[in-house]
């Protein structure tokens, strides 16, 4: 089936560093990528989103002294959950998957560059004031539905989900295509919150 002009396909961070082998590895994170190419063969519209950290990004635990990742601090924004090294500007875990194949994407939109602000969503940093830009790039090319797949479910495609109903579209989450993090029940939850906020689920 070929979707329509209104529809977008929007791929959340399908980088080495969140697949096995990589610095924030999602558990069997590359096995979505099959599963993401047959995707994007049903789309003329792609969106690729890609996390890309500076060194010593306020996210990272080693910009932390005694921290862990993992742990959690406060930052200007609220609570940070820090995180390994990853996807930093340049590094080859900051590469797409070598496996994606979507050479037909308009639009790679890199996120978490800012140094003090981390970034989830597509839409918006962790501040949840400073834009991305997609929506308004979204509502100019007049594109109604977005169809979220990628890494990971509870995490960059919950909120960039959650973020786009918000903003007004409607939201598909394809969940052959996505794999979760899933630390102390966040999965369960992200799924019910997308449902709450009318995220259709689809299992395709």
């Amino acid at each position: 089936m070929r979707r329509g002009d209104r529809e977008v396909l929007l791929i959340v961070d399908v980088q080495n560093d969140f697949c096995p082998g990589g610095a924030l590895a999602v558990p069997r994170g590359d096995e979505i990528v099959p599963a993401v190419n047959r995707l994007a063969a049903e789309f003329t519209h792609v969106i690729l989103t890609q996390d890309w950290h500076p060194r010593g990004h306020a996210s990272f635990a080693s910009s932390h002294p005694g921290k862990q990742p993992f742990d959690a601090v406060d930052l200007s924004y609220g609570v940070q959950i820090l995180w390994p090294d990853h996807c930093v500007q340049g590094t080859q875990g900051a590469a797409f998957h070598p496996g994606l194949d979507v050479p037909h994407a308009e639009l790679v939109l890199r996120k978490g560059f800012r140094s003090t602000i981390d970034s989830y969503s597509a839409f918006r940093e962790n501040d949840r004031r400073t834009p991305t830009g997609l929506a308004n790039y979204l509502r100019e090319r007049g594109f109604e539905r977005i169809t979220v797949c990628g890494l990971a479910t509870d995490f960059c495609v919950f909120y960039s989900a959650i973020d786009g109903r918000e903003a007004g579209f409607a939201v598909d989450i394809a969940t052959s295509a996505c794999r979760g993090i899933d630390m102390d029940g966040s999965l369960a939850l992200a799924m019910r919150s997308m449902s709450e906020a009318g995220v259709t689920i689809r299992a395709e």
